[in-house]
């Protein structure tokens, strides 16, 4: 068990290190981005990415406040199901109405690896695997799709 110092200090190893890594790589329209907090440009939409200590997780996520807006939001991601999980090679789960550790109601697209640690340095490549090819696509996806959601600005 690790203190809290030293939990946050290994957390903020690993998300230097991936951004590190993620920099050598442009986006898909040949910019510099920064991956760790990716910009989609949407108010209220958030491609994320989570490490613990157990399972490590990516995730399109809609955290609109007003729930229909949110709701046409995950509609609309909904039309581009194929292609998402055609370009990523993997099905994703889709849950429309998701609550966060904090009790906050978002809609979240994500994929999710067991059995990996943050704390665990040995799992990092795993981690990097798991999460920069998602990234990466999820990146070439926004750069066509994000022109489906202007009424959402």
């Amino acid at each position: 068990m690790y203190s809290k110092d030293e939990a946050k200090r290994i957390r903020q190893a690993f998300w230097t290190a991936l951004g590190q890594y993620m920099g050598l790589h442009a986006s898909a329209e040949g910019q510099k981005v920064n991956w760790i907090n990716y910009k989609t440009g949407l108010k209220h939409l958030y491609f994320r990415m989570e490490a613990g200590s157990r399972e490590a997780t990516i995730s399109i996520e809609i955290a609109h406040p007003d729930e229909g807006i949110r709701a046409l939001m995950f509609e609309q991601f909904l039309s581009f199901r194929s292609l998402l999980h055609g370009m990523l090679g993997e099905e994703w789960n889709w849950i429309q109405e998701h609550t966060d550790e904090y009790g906050k109601t978002t809609a979240r697209i994500s994929q999710t690896i067991s059995g990996v640690s943050v704390f665990n340095q040995a799992d990092w490549p795993q981690l990097i695997s798991f999460f920069k090819p998602r990234m990466l696509t999820l990146d070439e996806f926004w750069t066509d799709a994000q022109y489906s959601f202007d009424l959402f600005k």
